[in-house]
């Protein structure tokens, strides 16, 4: 599998809270949760630290045990990364570090995957495209969302409804009925969308942050098919200019409302090998 990849935070931010680790087999995505000014998080390392420590732990998984199941090898990373802060941080704060994540393994037979909250995975198939996305996140505080959307992108007003937005979405995390992120329980793995598709039947994949996937879902710029064709063609890194370019064209969010000006942006192009 030929991977290539690229990701950049937002502008004007000098920290990046999106995380990628590759080898030729496993490609890890990590896309950590932004906190608004103001609110708590019950650890003092923050959200940068948190995704960086689970991607390493993944790949480790990944590669020390090539036949592990997806989920269990989420679930043993969590509770990895909660150890190597428990006795410093309040693992049990609801606005603790988390992040969403998205999982690719080529195995011998098949392709492995896994979303888990507001990740997007693409596969290339003889059908077409086929979109892994878990819109779970997107379900919870609807009235908050709304409220957040008829404010100017980055006013005082808006910057405060998003706070109200995470507060609310804080009560819902992690739970039946609400929806399911990495932070310190290692169950929210089991709830991830993953499965397998035969390997001869996937031409190329792609894994994104939804920093990355504003032109389709956000923005309706382009459909699935197009922004796969544009990685494909002219690599990650041209389409997070593009998206940037879309962003600044509509900097108070009248025409795309959203939470963020700008947003970390991730994104992994993976061919494979037709003798593979």
């Amino acid at each position: 599998m030929h991977v290539a990849f690229a990701t950049q935070p937002a502008p004007g931010s000098t920290v990046n809270e999106d995380a990628i680790a590759a080898t030729d087999r496993v490609v890890v995505l990590l896309d950590g949760a932004s906190i608004p000014q103001g609110l708590e998080i019950g650890c003092r390392h923050g959200t940068a630290w948190y995704v960086a420590r689970l991607g390493t732990e993944l790949l480790e998984q990944l590669t020390d045990q090539p036949d592990q199941l997806l989920t269990d090898a989420l679930a043993s990373a969590i509770q990895a990364v909660a150890s190597l802060h428990a006795d410093t941080c309040q693992l049990d704060h609801p606005g603790g570090p988390s992040a969403a994540v998205a999982l690719l393994r080529e195995a011998d037979q098949t392709v492995d995957y896994l979303v888990l909250a507001d990740t997007t995975i693409l596969l290339d198939e003889p059908a077409g495209i086929q979109v892994i996305s878990d819109d779970r996140l997107a379900q919870v505080a609807v009235t908050e969302h709304s409220a957040m959307h008829r404010e100017a992108t980055g006013s005082l007003t808006h910057q405060r409804r998003y706070a109200e937005l995470v507060t609310e979405l804080r009560r819902h995390r992690n739970q039946a009925e609400g929806y399911w992120v990495a932070s310190s329980t290692p169950d929210a793995a089991y709830h991830a969308l993953a499965g397998s598709v035969p390997r001869p039947e996937v031409r190329r994949a792609a894994l994104l942050s939804d920093g990355a996937t504003r032109l389709v879902d956000r923005f309706g710029i382009m459909a699935w098919p197009h922004l796969l064709d544009l990685l494909d063609r002219e690599g990650p890194c041209a389409l997070i200019m593009q998206t940037r370019e879309a962003e600044s064209a509509d900097p108070e969010g009248r025409r795309w409302p959203r939470s963020k000006r700008h947003d970390d942006a991730s994104a992994i192009l993976c061919r494979f090998r037709c003798d593979s």
